[in-house]
């Protein structure tokens, strides 16, 4: 291959740049054809025993992975740029994939090559799936209709308020400026001084210039001090991403790379009121790629369904279409209804629409969806099967939040964008009490709980509409497990096909742990040794109580 570029390198100068100054670039996405294999780094992941660990194993290897397959491209692709007919060069580590905008011309010497898999236009989409222009709010002091009808406000006497959790809220800007918001926002230090990044103008300045963003940040964690408590979770820290632009327009590469971002600067979380209707088979694998790997990464999504739900654009953009991408992207956990016709995971939750009585939204999108005709081919459809979609609902009408145009006004909006936040504000709380869950049990303890619209998982309502405060209470904190002390403790052997020994002085109590947080074996012993027999295949963390605190290791049983 580095003799094919080499040659290209030859042809570029005598047959292209005559051309250079007078031809007009396209924006292209370029998909790689290799892609890291999931289930490996799936296994390398769960030798570490925390999310933070976790996701710095997998931004690390994913980046040095599509760096070196796209070496050889890179090479070609900066000549081509040194000589005015490529600019703007991009990569997308989570996708393996990189966009820049190129010549016409230039672009035939990408097409014969053997390591892409698909060369497509960059389009620009309206991404914002709106119902209504914004209505102005008063400033009376309250706690919004939207929290108390999932039952948040009881949560936060119970102390959790999504303290220490970073939601970043992937949208259209956030102005940071607003009271509310204002002495709980991610702390960028002196590269990102405002708190996020902007995607769209690759600065370091996210300010809302839409007012999207900003309402949706309020549900998250707007914490009333102008007047009214509009957020879920008013302690949780506000990581703020802008990846559409004022006029609501963007590129699928503007989405997957505000996730991306917020995803290497440490969020705990993703709540994306955005998504695209009518995509492209190069948009769909390009999101999907993402979101297969920020599920690796051990975080979750929340994201809106789309408010094409109505019987109007049901015609325009039919089942299995309705649902926008990515919240057409699979979950991190299969509820058993959807187990009739599994597939592959990720990391996005769907959420949908209810007003303030549980009916559904007419506005709100109809799954299911199908993965089929891309790189995936899962989730095959007929009618009525398919993946479903969404997950759960929550409310989307007529929810007051916070106004972008000043630092303390209030609006009301409505769409699934609005459900969405108030889900990620859920998960904040969850978090809150346990920061180690993982996206599968936190998918599947919103799930469980939800109260139930339908017999059924519905394409509509999903399993429901959120309930905060049972959430929470099926949600087991997970109390010092990474504290340590001086005591020294041994696990043998380790990797082990046989049993496992644990050897340790003053030892009370040895718990063991899947890597989902699932309790395997607890044992009460005052021995010093003590065998763990019967253990299945897999990866474990193995919580030592002793008289002098807590001992973490992890076991490998082959």
């Amino acid at each position: 291959m580095k003799r094919i570029a080499f040659l290209l390198f030859l042809m570029i100068p005598t047959h292209l740049a005559f051309a250079q100054d007078e031809e007009a670039k396209i924006e292209i996405v370029v998909l790689m054809k290799s892609q890291y294999d999931r289930a490996k780094l799936g296994r390398q992941a769960a030798y570490y025993p925390t999310r933070t660990e976790r996701r710095e194993h997998v931004v690390k290897t994913l980046k040095a992975f599509s760096e070196a397959s796209q070496q050889d491209l890179r090479g070609l692709l900066d000549e081509m740029e040194r000589q005015g007919m490529v600019e703007s060069i991009h990569s997308l580590w989570m996708s393996n994939a990189l966009y820049f905008s190129i010549t016409e011309s230039a672009l035939s010497c990408l097409s014969e090559r053997n390591d892409i898999a698909i060369i497509s236009r960059n389009v620009k989409h309206q991404w914002i799936p709106e119902v209504e222009a914004p209505v102005k709010a008063t400033d009376s002091r309250e706690i919004t209709p939207n929290i108390s009808q999932v039952h948040a406000d009881q949560v936060w006497a119970l102390g959790y308020t999504g303290q220490g959790v970073v939601v970043a809220v992937v949208d259209s800007g956030v102005n940071y400026e607003h009271e509310d918001l204002a002495d709980h926002l991610w702390d960028g230090g002196d590269a990102f001084p405002h708190h996020g990044y902007d995607v769209v103008n690759n600065d370091d300045d996210p300010m809302d210039d839409k007012g999207h963003g900003t309402h949706c940040a309020g549900t998250v964690c707007g914490d009333g001090t102008a007047g009214s408590l509009t957020g879920i979770a008013p302690e949780a820290t506000l990581m703020c991403v802008k990846s559409i632009a004022a006029d609501g327009f963007g590129g699928a590469v503007n989405i997957a790379g505000g996730m991306e971002w917020a995803v290497e600067h440490g969020c705990d979380v993703i709540s994306m009121s955005l998504g695209m209707v009518d995509a492209s088979v190069a948009d769909k694998e390009l999101l999907r790629r993402s979101c297969e790997a920020i599920l690796d990464a051990g975080i979750l999504a929340l994201v809106c369904a789309g408010n094409e739900g109505n019987a109007f654009l049901q015609m325009t953009y039919p089942v299995p279409n309705n649902v926008r991408v990515p919240a057409s992207c699979p979950p991190p956990y299969l509820d058993p209804d959807q187990l009739v016709n599994p597939g592959g995971l990720s990391c996005v939750m769907s959420i949908g629409a209810v007003d303030g009585n549980d009916m559904a939204a007419d506005f709100t999108s109809r799954g299911p969806v199908t993965w089929q005709g891309t790189e995936f081919g899962d989730y095959a459809y007929t009618p009525n099967i398919g993946l479903i979609r969404p997950d759960v609902c929550a409310p989307g009408v007529n929810i007051k939040s916070l106004d972008y145009e000043n630092t303390s006004g209030y609006n009301s909006l409505s769409g699934t964008s609005q459900a969405t936040p108030c889900v990620a504000g859920i998960v904040a709380l969850m978090l809150s009490k346990n920061p180690e869950l993982t996206p599968a049990q936190i998918c599947q303890i919103l799930e469980e709980t939800s109260v139930k619209l339908t017999p059924n998982k519905s394409n509509i309502t999903g399993v429901g509409r959120v309930d905060a405060l049972a959430a929470i209470n099926a949600v087991t904190p997970w109390d010092g497990v990474f504290v340590t002390n001086e005591r020294q403790a041994c696990i043998f052997p380790n990797p082990s096909t046989e049993d496992i020994t644990v050897t340790c002085e003053g030892m009370h109590q040895i718990e063991v742990f899947s890597m989902d947080g699932r309790l395997v074996k607890s044992i009460q012993t005052e021995s010093p040794v003590h065998q763990l027999k019967g253990l299945m295949s897999g990866t474990y963390l193995v919580k030592i109580t002793t008289d002098k605190g807590v001992i973490v290791k992890k076991a490998v049983k082959l």
